[in-house]
């Protein structure tokens, strides 16, 4: 033993600890790997020694390995054995391995249960801690179904370290397995008041992080939590507090009025930046929750806009982040107290920080009025001109278009300035925006009638200077930037409102002008539909023989312009083009012939009014019957790769490569361009050899004489061949590219079209301002004046706007969409009502014997008698009497508490006192009137009185008499109605070498909501056993009912003594009967070991089957067809049994399942049965006897659950 002993030590000595491991990687740099590999073998050898201090020491290097990206996984056993041992040194090892290491998805976590119980459960405050701190880190569904009810017990644990630690853990087990929130919430909800901080702070953590997804739940809670806030003075849980009541509170509008004063307490006294800003959050959310334009809030409006404001002006980034975000939530529902501040966040706009100037950005959106959005916007496009960065650029472009078309264009009054806006926007450099300028146009144009005329102007001033929007690319040619996309609105309305062009054909004429094929494919094909529109247009418009002979040359020019486009690369060019040619040629056949009606046909083409199609319209199609949408048009050919590639002529289907540069030079007036790429490509291939090295030569001995330039290094010096090779390539060899700048390199100073319209403006608010100015002595307009900065009406009428959008055949804007959680999220299954009970009995019934559990009920409704009638009934009032003075003694101490945890009475407490001083005050008032009208001189009106009081009092005594024989004659009606329960055959529950149990499951008549499970206990040891707890782990639908200790265990006042027994019956409360419940369970007890008293723990599963709930109805032969044939069972179910005989089945499920014969035919291969569940739910079983000694059952319900369930017991029972 002792050389055993000594080898170990030995051994140890000898072996690398984790620091010899970190010293030898980073000696073993540039072989890290290798050092790496043998440091794992030598582990390996390690870990099958049988010294745990061994194993310990090479799992501790595994983990140190982990951290730098090792898989450890192999060794999750050996981490195992580490967490295995008794010493706390090792086991905290191999718990951070194993936190580090394993997942919800580790195999080897079905080993870890009992050796998780048990270090729970240990002494040692650390040995739980280490426990606890693991757990997290990798506790799945099945653990946390195991382990809920020891970490509940835990919860109560005397020591706050364990208990916070506990409590924290407990937020793992509820995603992991949200049955457990139910049981463990009452436990939790205590841990709030407990009397240590951390324990406190931890439940605070939990709850919030609960009510985070859902707070309706948690909103009984409000009254602890305005304790704790006006009573702590961590700043980390009050702000935790205080988020939480920011969820809340639009919940519960009354909260909000309660909220007010304390946290504006807070926002004056507290320096934390952090909790100020919670603060401002929680203020803003209330005063949005209850009535905003309330006149005593704006105090507190006004102190947070002030509060903001000097975290806005703060040096601090970060402050001055959250400041101009906490602003933008009160411009929602106070703009009038944000916009005193505008000059402010206009400063912001300079910022050096980016987000920060986006968020100044989405303040100045809520700012916006009629009066100054012309003003804003102007500033904007000035900052635009000078600011830094595309993406910022583009945002400013973004936010200036939101801020117009906020609202359906409400703000703007003046359309002409918002179509000068958008062109000026258009013909900015360094922007990617041309899309939305693009679509701003078209709606703009669509939507408001009167614009149309000037917009239809202005979009072909923009055509015609469509070359404005071309760039040279890196070889030379010619391109177009990405705002070229305003082309597409101009050519569409062009074409589309033709009818407001004063001169079609010079629009014509400049799209066709145009550099249209370097365009984009759609904008392409765009511009040959609406050249057909404004070709429709004229022809229409000709009337003279001079105009028609005009338009029959355009018919000419667009037949000999629109070919190429015909073998055009873009499908869709191709086919408008090929589709205009066509019409084209038909129209000109059609004036050969000298057709009249051809102009009216060409414009049907495109007659119809176009409206706004709503934004979600598409989704809002229905899908026909019969289509799928995922299911392939054509199957796709397998891949080969065997087939030969496509070569250069198949694409001459659609275009030919040989002649496309030739074919599209002839549509547009850019053939010097493509003459001097050719001639510069030409020029690079003519330069000769020598030219290149004379320049090469002249190179070298600039670099040699500049002072500035950098030397190779001496051993590059020294081979000429090397250095000759290393030496700068020619100017010409090296590429040329494009720089693409953010800012144009020369600002624009000529004045944007639409200043005019900002001038204008102006000088009309100064004319009003004069006139105003002079009529001050006018008291009427006066009043009329507003002296602050805010929006004024303007009297200018602004354009009808259409607001009519398209939308499928019966649907509407308002339909709800998906709320974009997503479905794998933990919290769905936590969105658990916590305040409505589950269960709707839940009294205790542990008893020593079933048949007392039964009679119970009736012993307690007995009514007392007496011989003499009238003795019994005193008697009988002086007891009632006396139980209700006891009943309010009792409840008088606790009232107070009672109702300071109801919500509804926490939130109305002030309209309580309001009322009840009302109410005292009245009655008061009612005394002194009462006493003042009361004449001692009038003894007729006094025996008046007190013969009507009289009466008025026997008439009470006589209802009380009343309602007393009521409710015993309903009392001995229970009485006589309780049934004694139906039994079961027990059932083996365990099976200790100790201890035996067993039980059964009996149903209380007339209610699905309860049921008894008798447990019967015997004690098969020498031994006395004592100090018994029973608890069965609750899960959603089943619980056990335990009384006052909701999540205690069942304390049983027994003692088993040797080889004796006791019957002890429990009450469970079941949701839905209409399903099997499995429950795990354990039972705890003491008993004598030979050490002394030892504590022990039996683990059991107790099923509740829902065949206890049938009722052997009768049911007739031809009530059973009828119901058969009717549409009431749509539940059906169906097994197949082997080695058990139809009469055997049918005496077992008559006696075991409750079920009646209703007929059998005469060859006694088939019989029917019939059952009825106590939620009035039918169930018919057909047992058929097959030809190969089967015994075949069916099964219909009106409930799917309760036939599935059923037939599934009966596989059991038969298997």
């Amino acid at each position: 033993m002792a050389l055993t002993k000594l080898k170990g030590n030995l051994e140890r000595i000898l072996d690398k600890n984790l620091a010899d491991l970190v010293r030898g990687i980073r000696n073993n740099k540039e072989n890290e790997v290798k050092y790496i590999a043998q440091c794992i073998e030598e582990i390996k050898a390690e870990l099958k020694q049988e010294n745990i201090a061994v194993k310990a020491n090479a799992v501790a290097k595994l983990s140190y390995l982990q951290m730098i990206g090792y898989d450890i996984s192999w060794a999750g056993f050996n981490i195992i054995e580490v967490m295995s041992s008794n010493k706390f040194t090792f086991k905290r090892i191999g718990y951070l391995a194993a936190s580090q290491s394993f997942h919800q998805d580790t195999e080897v976590l079905m080993l870890t249960t009992n050796m998780i119980r048990k270090d729970l459960s240990s002494q040692s405050q650390y040995d739980a801690g280490v426990t606890l701190s693991g757990l997290a880190c990798f506790i799945n569904q099945d653990l946390a179904r195991d382990l809920a009810n020891d970490l509940m017990t835990l919860l109560s644990s005397t020591k706050p370290y364990i208990r916070k630690k506990a409590v924290l853990l407990m937020y793992k087990v509820f995603l992991s397995f949200p049955d457990a929130l139910r049981p463990a919430f009452p436990r939790l909800k205590e841990k709030l008041e407990d009397p240590d901080p951390g324990v406190q702070s931890a439940a605070v953590n939990v709850i919030c992080e609960l009510a985070r997804k859902n707070p309706k739940n948690y909103l009984s809670l409000a009254p602890i939590f305005f304790k704790l806030m006006t009573s702590s003075t961590n700043n980390w849980m009050l702000i935790k507090i205080i988020k939480l009541f920011g969820a809340l509170t639009p919940l519960e509008p009354r909260l909000g009025k309660k909220l007010i004063e304390p946290l504006t307490n807070l926002i004056h006294s507290t320096s934390a930046m952090s909790l100020l800003y919670e603060c401002i959050n929680t203020v803003i959310a209330v005063l949005i929750s209850i009535s905003t334009g309330m006149p005593s809030h704006s105090a507190s409006i006004q102190l947070c806009v002030q509060k903001l404001r000097i975290l806005i002006e703060d040096s601090d980034q970060n402050l001055k982040y959250l400041g101009l975000l906490a602003m933008s939530k009160i411009l929602k529902t106070h703009p009038k107290s944000v916009q005193a501040h505008k000059d402010l966040i206009l400063l912001c706009l300079d910022d050096k920080d980016e987000s920060i100037r986006l968020r100044a950005l989405d303040l100045l959106y809520g700012m916006v009025s009629k009066k100054n959005l012309m003003e804003i916007v102007k500033k904007l496009m000035v900052h635009m001109d000078r600011a830094e960065g595309t993406q910022y650029r583009d945002e400013l472009l973004s936010k200036i278009i939101e801020i117009c078309s906020q609202d359906n264009y409400h703000f703007i009054t003046s359309f002409e300035w918002y179509i000068s806006v958008l062109v000026d926007l258009s013909r900015m450099e360094g922007l990617r925006q041309g899309h939305v300028v693009a679509s701003q146009l078209m709606d703009v144009t669509i939507r408001v009638p009167a614009i149309r005329p000037f917009s239809v102007e202005q979009m072909a001033l923009l055509l015609e200077t469509s070359s404005g929007f071309a760039v040279r690319g890196i070889t030379g040619q010619v391109a177009f930037s990405s705002m070229c996309e305003v082309l597409y609105a101009a050519a569409w309305i062009c074409g589309e409102f033709a009818s407001h062009l004063k001169e079609p054909e010079a629009v014509l004429e400049c799209v066709l002008k145009s550099k249209v094929t370097v365009l984009p494919g759609h904008i392409q094909a765009v511009f040959i539909h609406n050249l057909m529109k404004l070709y429709a247009h004229i022809l229409r418009k000709a009337s003279t023989a001079e105009e028609k002979e005009r338009a029959r040359q355009t018919l000419c020019v667009l037949q000999e312009r629109l070919a190429p486009f015909m073998q055009s690369a873009d499908l869709e060019v191709q086919e408008r083009a090929s589709t205009a040619v066509h019409v084209l040629r038909v129209i000109s056949k059609l004036q050969d012939v000298g057709e009249a009606d051809a102009v009216n046909e060409l414009m049907q083409l495109f007659q119809g009014e176009l409206n706004p199609v709503a934004p979600k319209a598409q989704r809002k199609v229905p899908l026909p019957d019969g289509l799928d949408l995922d299911a392939w048009i054509n199957e796709p050919e397998p891949e080969s790769n065997d087939e030969p590639k496509a070569d250069k002529g198949s694409l001459d289907i659609f275009y030919k490569t040989s002649t496309s540069v030739s074919d599209f030079r002839d549509g547009y007036q850019g053939e010097s361009v493509y003459e001097e790429t050719e001639h510069m490509q030409s020029e690079d291939v003519r330069q000769s050899a020598a030219r290149q090295q004379v320049r090469r030569e002249a190179l070298r001995v600039e670099q040699a004489n500049n002072p500035h330039y950098l030397k190779a290094s001496s051993q590059a010096r020294q081979s000429p061949s090397a250095s000759s090779q290393l030496l700068s390539p020619a100017s010409e060899e090296i590429p040329v590219m494009s720089i693409n700048l953010s800012v144009p390199l020369q600002v624009s100073t000529s004045k944007k079209l639409s200043d005019k319209y900002l001038e204008l403006e102006r000088n009309k608010e100064a004319s009003s301002d004069s006139k105003k100015h002079r009529s001050k002595r006018d008291k009427k307009k006066k009043k009329k004046k507003d002296s602050s900065d805010e929006e004024e009406t303007i009297q200018i009428v602004a354009p009808q706007v259409i607001s009519t959008m398209e939308l499928p055949e019966g649907a509407r804007l308002s339909d709800s969409e998906d709320d974009g959680r997503p479905q794998t999220d933990p919290h769905r299954a936590l969105n658990i009502d916590l305040d409505t009970p589950s269960y709707p009995k839940e009294k205790p019934v542990v008893c020593a014997s079933l048949e007392q559990a039964v009679s119970t009920p009736s012993t307690k409704i007995k009514k007392s008698k007496s011989k003499n009638g009238i003795e019994g009934s005193k008697e009988e009032k002086a007891r009632r009497k006396k139980t209700k003075q006891e009943k309010e003694e009792k409840v008088a101490p606790s009232k107070g508490v009672n109702l300071n945890d109801d919500l509804d009475f926490w939130l109305s407490a002030s309209n309580g006192n309001e009322s009840k001083e009302k109410k005292v005050a009245t009655q008061a008032e009612m005394t002194v009137e009462e006493t003042a009208t009361s004449d001692p001189k009038k003894p007729a009106k006094n025996k008046k009185d007190k013969k009507e009081k009289k009466e008025k009092k026997s008439k009470k005594e006589k209802r009380e008499k009343k309602d007393t024989q009521d409710r015993d004659e309903q009392n001995n009606h229970l009485s006589e109605n309780m049934i004694t329960p139906v039994t079961t055959a027990w059932k083996p529950l365990v099976d200790d070498k100790r201890l035996v149990m067993k039980y059964r499951v009996v149903a209380v008549p007339h209610d699905q909501h309860q049921v008894l499970v008798p447990v019967m206990l015997h004690n098969r040891s020498s031994k006395m056993i004592h100090s018994m707890n029973f608890n069965v782990v609750d899960s959603a639908n089943a619980r056990l009912c335990r009384g006052q200790h909701e999540q205690d265990g069942v304390e049983l006042p027994h003692q088993l003594a040797s080889q004796s027994r006791v019957e002890i019956p429990f009450a469970f409360a079941v949701m839905d009967s209409t399903m099997v419940h499995q429950l795990r369970g354990v039972l705890t007890y003491m008993t004598q070991g030979e050490n002394g008293s030892v504590s022990e723990k039996l683990d059991f599963k107790l099923q509740i089957p829902c065949s206890v709930f049938l009722t052997s109805d009768p049911m007739s032969n031809d009530q059973f067809a009828e119901l058969l044939a009717s549409q009431e069972l749509p539940g059906k179910a169906k097994i197949l049994c082997e080695g058990i005989a139809l009469t055997q089945a049918l005496d077992r499920a008559s006696r075991e399942l409750n079920m009646r014969l209703v007929e059998m035919d005469s060859s006694g291969t088939s019989a029917s049965l019939y059952s009825h569940h106590l939620s009035d739910h039918h169930l018919c079983i057909l047992m058929k006897s097959q030809a190969d000694g089967r015994l075949s059952i069916y099964g219909k319900s009106s409930n799917p659950s309760l036939a599935s369930s059923v037939i599934e017991e009966m596989r059991q029972m038969f298997a």
